[in-house]
This record gives structure tokens, sequence and C-alpha cells, in this order.
């Protein structure tokens, strides 16, 4: 936990809380890609001499706690890890061997916060985020009216499917 890296002339620990998005946070990063991007993202830090202490891969978001070196910038790190992901999953789920133009899987945007001394708390949040999520959803209310609840019982929402189609990734690329 309280372990310093060294550089040639530096000692640091910068570790960032990093929350990034799909474009138009569909719900896509299931399946074949959840179990894939995992692995990405840890190989495309280490080619940055980043580590990633700890993720998560939720369906439509992606949290990690980071450590980024002094000589590199959030910007430089999170901008390379987006880019070269949805590259990979072009290439991949979506048979795209070159030219991506038009191609954004990521939104722009991304949260980034500073861990600090609340490391824990912060690992914590990610280890437990799918629970929160799950508990979140199941105490929504849904406003129907009264036949529909009356013909059905109890309303649930559809569950997911398992994504084997790859051509419904093409939506993120549109």
């Amino acid at each position: 936990m309280n372990t310093y890296e060294k550089l040639n002339h530096t000692t640091w620990k910068c570790k960032y809380h990093v929350v990034f998005i799909p474009k138009y946070r569909r719900k896509g990063l299931y399946g074949h890609i959840r179990r894939e991007l995992g692995t990405i993202f840890h190989e495309l830090a280490r080619q940055r001499e980043c580590k990633i202490e700890i993720g998560h891969i939720m369906q439509d978001h992606v949290h990690m706690l980071i450590s980024i070196p002094p000589k590199y910038s959030v910007s430089q790190v999170i901008g390379y890890i987006k880019g070269k992901s949805a590259i990979h999953i072009a290439r991949r789920f979506l048979n795209r061997g070159r030219n991506f133009t038009g191609c954004a899987f990521w939104a722009r945007g991304y949260f980034v916060s500073t861990d600090g001394r609340d490391e824990e708390k912060v690992r914590l949040y990610i280890e437990n985020q799918e629970k929160v999520d799950q508990e979140q959803d199941s105490q929504l209310t849904f406003n129907l009216p009264a036949e529909t609840t009356a013909l059905s019982g109890s309303f649930k929402p559809p569950a997911l499917p398992e994504v084997t189609d790859y051509f419904l990734l093409l939506d993120f690329f549109a």
C-alpha cells in the first residue's frame, strides 16, 4: 500500500481513480468484449510504464485505479488506452483491418480523481461497484399503467442477452 515507485531521478506514488464510458453510454461491455478488455487494458498500461492496481468493467462504464509515473500526464495515458483498445475492438470484433475513420467506441471524456490517502476506500468502491449498481437497479420503481401491472403481475426488465452476433457492435461505431 505505502510502496513508492522509482525512476532515475524521481521517487513517486501517483495513483488515480479513472472512470470512462462507451460512446452514448451504450451497454455493450459484456460477453467476449468484457473478457478481453481486462487483459488489453493491462497490456496497454504496461506499455506506458503504468500499472492498473484494480479495475472493474461494468456494462456501461469502466472503473480503474491506475498508477501513472509523473513523466506522463493522465490525459496521455487514458487517451492511449482508450484509443488503442478501440482499434483492437474494431479489428477483433468488426473484422476491420484498416481505415478506422468514423469509428469511435469510447466517449470523449473521462472522470479522474487523485487517490490521496483514501486508496483503500477507492479499492473497496471499485470492487463493490457491480453489487451497488444491482442494488440500486432493484430499488427502481416503474410507473406503469394499472392494466399493464394487472396483466403481468410484476414487471421485470428483460435480461441482456450474451452477445454472439458481433453485428450488434456496429451500433457503437455508427
